[in-house]
């Protein structure tokens, strides 16, 4: 079998643990199924009797109900649909937890009980969870890993990767379908969704050359469109105005109702009709199956088109990059716990060119950045490298496209820093500080284009708050609290603001309701079971009734601790990444205008 991806089937399931649409690939599952005899012809008849993991390699393909009976059990015994991770005291010998590795929250395994007696091991099945679906995918691998992998499962040791010869992280070296198979499950979860979007590119709102024509368009928002050749029926679509510029998108709109089946099934037989995906690209998909191929204005015949450019483009040429950072940031006020900062960016690329060149540009501030994780589109390449620039050379695909992702430090520090107290004044009053200072450590062109901080009580409602802030505005909904900082056109840039917000807030009466007699040690051995499990662990917490707390205990629980902070930085990058667009070159040469953008927002 060749090293790439193709998919033997795969399942969409409903929360209530039943299969709502199922596709099974006969072409892939014949190369499954002779693969399985020869690995069984190779061990020998007598070798495949005495070796336990080798029964798992019978080439079986279980049905939608064994499918649906197996996840609801595996559910039952991990605990959730992810499941824990790590292993813990629940943990049976076989299971995923017992790898005790995390991707197993993400890479899992179903046990299909056969009445006659043999069982079979669903393995690996990537699972994505989007809206209230889970995606199940099963690619194909090599029978012997799979062999490898019932072997780690029964070790006591697995998971350890000194100690054992063979782990799940050394096994994934060997399985590039894996990553295939992870963003077919993401892009069959956006298409069920109806959450199929471009990567957001900003246009500056000054005109980039000059003319009148040029003027008003570029004023008002107003970009080219690269449309079909020949295909009069792709009329241009408008863009909408954003913050600090427009977005540009050519992304179909896609409104689907709760499964929409047919989407899917148009979705598969332009994707991966036999089983072995071929361009997930919406865009391109939707744009062939409404326009077809164009007969006239072929590409030169020493230039061989990519797939990811079906149609070539024509009109006005310009460049648009902009890069979009997110800030993951988890501060605590606490010596004993270190505050957790970092940056997850991409570099999205917009490129309006005419016939099929190549784009090349440096990149700046990587040393700055320290990079932490780099990973490119599959038109890149990478011919240059160097500590604190890096070449980048890559033929640019229709509409917009995340050119590079990467993964840095805060070069600066956050952007907001501060503390926030919350303690119960009585039994439905609680009074809060806050103290921020928001930019500091921040220049000019770098500007916070708006901040606001919102208080959450998912589990009491708020009747009303007593406290002026010394900067921005206050508003309440039911189950929460928000402050505004800086409004949208009241940036702040090159200085920091100090902002200070004391108040109370009243909450409705407690509905107390009496609980059952709770064995205080059980108790405490489940939360520690589903301390790995985390974000299941709270919504149980949250869902449930829960008595008010004691005056002296902390406010509200795990989930009701904390505020999170809303921002968007324009101007720059927080990690240092950036494009010279004087450096971008195009070839074969072109007088193209180069556009670049940049913003920061939180997770």
């Amino acid at each position: 079998m060749t090293c790439s991806c193709s998919i033997r089937a795969f399942w969409i399931i409903s929360t209530q643990d039943t299969v709502l649409f199922s596709r099974r690939f006969p072409v892939v599952e014949k190369r499954w199924r002779a693969a399985c005899h020869l690995e069984n012809v190779n061990l020998g008849e007598e070798s495949v009797k005495s070796t336990p993991a080798a029964a798992h390699l019978h080439p079986y393909l279980p049905t939608d109900s064994e499918i649906a009976a197996a996840f609801a059990e595996r559910k039952t015994r991990e605990g959730s649909s992810r499941g824990f991770g790590l292993r813990v005291n629940k943990s049976v010998e076989g299971s995923d937890s017992w790898v005790d590795d995390p991707i197993a929250r993400h890479m899992i395994s179903l046990l299909i009980n056969k009445e006659d007696g043999v069982n079979h091991i669903i393995w690996p099945l990537i699972m994505h969870i989007k809206g209230h679906y889970c995606v199940l995918i099963l690619p194909l691998v090599e029978p012997h890993q799979l062999r490898v992998h019932s072997n780690i499962c029964q070790r006591a040791d697995c998971g350890n990767s000194i100690v054992a010869e063979e782990n799940l992280s050394s096994l994934l070296l060997h399985l590039p379908s894996i990553t295939g198979a992870f963003i077919v499950a993401h892009m069959l979860g956006d298409v069920i969704t109806g959450d199929v979007t471009e990567p957001e590119i900003l246009i500056n709102t000054s005109p980039s050359v000059g003319g009148l024509l040029d003027s008003l368009t570029g004023g008002i928002g107003i970009s080219a469109r690269a449309k079909p050749l020949g295909s009069p029926a792709a009329g241009p679509t408008g863009s909408s105005s954003g913050i600090g510029g427009s977005v540009a998108t050519d992304g179909p709109k896609v409104g689907l109702r709760p499964l929409d089946k047919d989407a899917i099934r148009s979705f598969i037989c332009s994707a991966m009709p036999f089983g072995t995906p071929l361009d997930l690209n919406y865009t391109n998909i939707s744009s062939i199956k409404i326009n077809g191929f164009p007969s006239a204005d072929m590409p030169p015949t020493d230039n061989k088109q990519p797939a990811w450019k079906p149609y070539l483009y024509r009109g006005k040429q310009r460049i648009l990059f902009t890069i979009h950072e997110i800030v993951h940031a988890a501060m605590y006020d606490r010596d004993e716990i270190p505050d957790s900062i970092k940056i997850s960016g991409q570099v999205n690329c917009r490129a309006e060119l005419e016939g099929l060149p190549d784009v090349m540009f440096p990149l700046t501030g990587l040393d700055t950045a320290h990079l932490e994780l780099l990973s490119f589109h599959h038109c890149a390449q990478v011919p240059e490298h160097g500590n604190d620039k890096q070449a980048l050379m890559f033929s640019p695909p229709l509409g917009n496209f995340v050119l590079m992702r990467y993964q840095a430090f805060c070069r600066i520090g956050p952007p907001i820093k501060g503390f926030y107290q919350l303690s119960m004044v009585s039994e439905n009053e609680g009074a809060f500080l806050f103290k921020l200072r928001l930019m500091e450590g921040y220049r000019s062109p770098l500007s916070m284009d708006f901040c606001s901080v919102t208080m959450p009580f998912p589990r009491r409602k708020v009747v009303s708050f007593d406290g002026t802030p010394s900067l921005g505005t206050v508003s309440t909904t039911e189950h929460s609290l928000e402050w505004k900082i800086i409004t949208t056109g009241r940036g702040v840039s090159g200085k920091s603001v100090e902002a200070t917000f004391p108040g109370t807030v009243k909450f409705a009466p407690w509905k107390k309701q009496s609980l059952g007699n709770v064995d205080d040690e059980d108790g405490e051995t489940d939360a520690t079971d589903y301390a790995i499990n985390l974000e299941d662990f709270l919504m149980e917490k949250m869902s449930k009734d829960l008595q008010a707390v004691e005056l002296e205990e902390p406010f509200c629980w795990q989930a009701y601790d904390y505020a999170k902070v809303s921002f968007k930085i324009m101007g720059g990058t927080v990690s240092g990444m950036t494009i010279d667009p004087k450096c971008v070159t195009i070839f074969p040469a072109v007088k193209a205008p180069v556009e670049f953008s940049t913003q920061a927002t939180p997770f």
